[in-house]
């Protein structure tokens, strides 16, 4: 459900200065949020395109402006044993602090795109008024909006409703720790197991990325995985093995997500194989207790079942969901406690 595709309303917002900065001589300043370290010049942005220096100060520009507004299935982010079967409000940022060529949703993080000014306590209105179960973070990187998913967290905790981030994880672990106060449960998006893969192509580090990930575990966010499988990028059988040995040594409950790699944005080569897909599932489920296939069908069980007597807990039909086999956050029929957040 969209709720907003009509012409956006200017509004005259106070700008907001960035939290994690410092400042530097000739009124430059060094941004402190992501690892990426920018240096911004007076009148530039940083790479994110969303936090600029104007005369000296860092300022979050894009503060409380989302590119959507959408209810969408909780199993769309995707997020499948937490809260399954509910809807959640999705908002998102004009920005990313990648430039992934392969990247999905290219025309709202690297693009310019019309926003929609929604300050903190209207989107905690619009959870209530929609009947969420909180609001998800998502679409480009909500990470780069830091102050507005973090005022906004805050307030939607006091209101008693859930918050989730989809994620590249790619933040400083100082801010990291005390948004993920906040913050219920997470998809990130882990890309590839190589460095090599993160410094060429995301420009980044996958160091940085697996702390991130260890952090949101370790403060008891409910994190789930996604890895996109890229022919000739990051499906190597090795790579397979060694992401699923990686998540493994973290916790083998938490989810994984494999997804196809569809061409887009500066990649123009074919799809991910189903076959590859199905290497990947059928290997990493000899490892993880959890293990799913998105956006491609008849690979792998959709279902989630117990994982003592088998009964099927959550049925899944794509985004049709219905939970079939739960008493709370246990098998209704032998009593195990499971991994699903009700």
């Amino acid at each position: 459900m969209h709720f907003q595709r009509r012409a956006y309303i200017l509004y005259a917002v106070e700008p907001v200065e960035a939290r994690f900065y410092e400042k530097r001589d000739n009124r430059s300043v060094k941004c402190l949020l992501c690892p990426l370290d920018c240096v911004v010049r007076p009148a530039k942005k940083g790479i994110c395109g969303i936090r600029s220096n104007t005369d000296g100060i860092l300022y979050a520009t894009e503060y409380a402006k989302t590119i959507a507004l959408s209810l969408d299935p909780i199993e769309k982010k995707p997020l499948y044993h937490f809260k399954p079967g509910s809807d959640i409000f999705s908002i998102g940022p004009n920005g990313c602090n990648f430039s992934c060529p392969f990247c999905q949703n290219w025309h709202i993080s690297q693009d310019r795109a019309p926003t929609r000014y929604l300050p903190p306590e209207e989107l905690v209105k619009y959870a209530r008024s929609h009947g969420s179960v909180g609001v998800s973070y998502t679409y480009t990187e909500p990470l780069i909006w830091y102050e507005y998913v973090y005022d906004s967290a805050v307030l939607l905790k006091k209101e008693g409703y859930a918050t989730v981030i989809v994620s590249n994880g790619y933040i400083n672990e100082k801010p990291a720790r005390e948004l993920f106060e906040y913050i219920d449960a997470a998809n990130f998006d882990l890309k590839s197991i190589r460095p090599d893969f993160y410094r060429k192509i995301c420009k980044g580090k996958l160091a940085d990325v697996q702390r991130t990930i260890g952090i949101a575990k370790e403060m008891g966010v409910h994190v789930e995985i996604t890895n996109l499988l890229i022919p000739g990028l990051n499906d190597a059988d090795e790579d397979i093995d060694e992401l699923a040995d990686w998540i493994y040594g973290l916790d083998p409950s938490i989810v994984l997500h494999i997804s196809r790699y569809f061409p887009n944005y500066k990649y123009e080569r074919a799809a991910t194989p189903p076959e590859r897909i199905r290497y990947a599932y059928e290997t990493a489920k000899t490892k993880l207790k959890y293990v799913y296939t998105g956006n491609i069908g008849g690979i792998g069980e959709p279902y989630t079942k117990c994982l003592k007597c088998g009964a099927i807990l959550v049925k899944r039909d794509f985004y049709n969901v219905e939970v079939v086999g739960l008493d709370g956050n246990r098998c209704a029929n032998c009593g195990t406690v499971t991994d699903i957040i009700v």
